[in-house]
């Protein structure tokens, strides 16, 4: 399995470019796969450098319904009228973030896309091709984490908190591995990790993704609760890249806690497993 970093909040070379936001091509059981678009069509200038060709992509999984990982998806389909996209039924609804000053910013993907021959709505254990799944329907047995506040959805004209029941994880297990894609982890990581284990009966081998643990440096969770976290995760025998909502702070904790358990991906990174 060979997974190449598109899009990501940082990145390895000056030659590509970088935004908040996340894309992953996924080569995989002789399908290849993208895992978000991240939040622009940058991510397509990327892949070109990265001799990735997107005309060639079979499946599209789209991990929840934000701009940062599908609001390049308008130009996927201008470059690919075959590859099947993959969402939550729920990812199009009307999704906000409270920004300074109480403003209120549109953070959803474009509803158009909808009606998208390509797109397929999935339910919350849904089978895209033999050894490819996704799940959603996180249980939250732990608390969700503390950034996902000021993050808001619309209903009946009624601005509430977000409940991320449009988030959905993508597991792919090839030969003896079983990778765990995650793309915010607004439903916390343990949460999904152990909701992973209740399908399973394990833990996957690999989990990669974000794990939104900051706003920023300084907004963040605490040092005690990303102890607790990578506590946890350690104990799972897993081994996790992370990058984007997990922010730099809380890595370098994790990274001091789990050692050589955690790496971070950047754009231009390419692991195999």
């Amino acid at each position: 399995m060979i997974i190449k970093v598109l899009m990501e909040n940082s990145a390895r070379s000056e030659t590509l470019g970088s935004e908040h936001g996340l894309s992953l091509y996924i080569e995989a059981l002789g399908h290849k796969i993208l895992f978000d678009t991240g939040a622009s069509p940058l991510f397509i200038e990327n892949a070109r450098k990265m001799k990735v060709d997107l005309s060639e992509v079979e499946f599209v999984v789209i991990s929840h319904g934000h701009y940062d990982h599908g609001g390049g998806l308008d130009a996927f389909f201008e470059l690919n009228d075959k590859a099947e996209v993959f969402i939550h039924p729920q990812a199009f609804g009307d999704y906000y973030a409270r920004r300074q000053g109480d403003k209120l910013q549109f953070i959803g993907i474009d509803k158009k896309l909808k009606e998208n021959r390509q797109v397929v709505f999935t339910t919350d254990r849904f089978t895209i091709a033999r050894g490819i799944r996704v799940f959603s329907n996180v249980e939250p047995l732990e608390s969700l984490p503390s950034s996902n506040r000021d993050l808001l959805k619309k209903e009946g004209g009624e601005l509430t908190d977000d409940d991320f029941v449009h988030e959905q994880n993508l597991v792919i297990e090839q030969d003896d591995k079983t990778v765990l894609f995650t793309g915010c982890a607004h439903m916390g990581i343990m949460n999904i990790v152990r909701h992973f284990h209740s399908i399973k009966g394990r833990y996957p081998h690999v989990v990669i993704g974000g794990f939104h643990l900051a706003k920023s440096d300084q907004d963040r969770e605490s040092d005690g609760e990303i102890d607790r976290i990578a506590a946890f995760l350690a104990s799972t025998g897993a081994k996790y890249y992370t990058c984007h909502c997990t922010g730099r702070v809380p890595y370098q904790r994790l990274k001091e806690k789990m050692g050589g358990r955690i790496d971070y991906l950047a754009a231009g990174d390419m692991i195999e497993i």
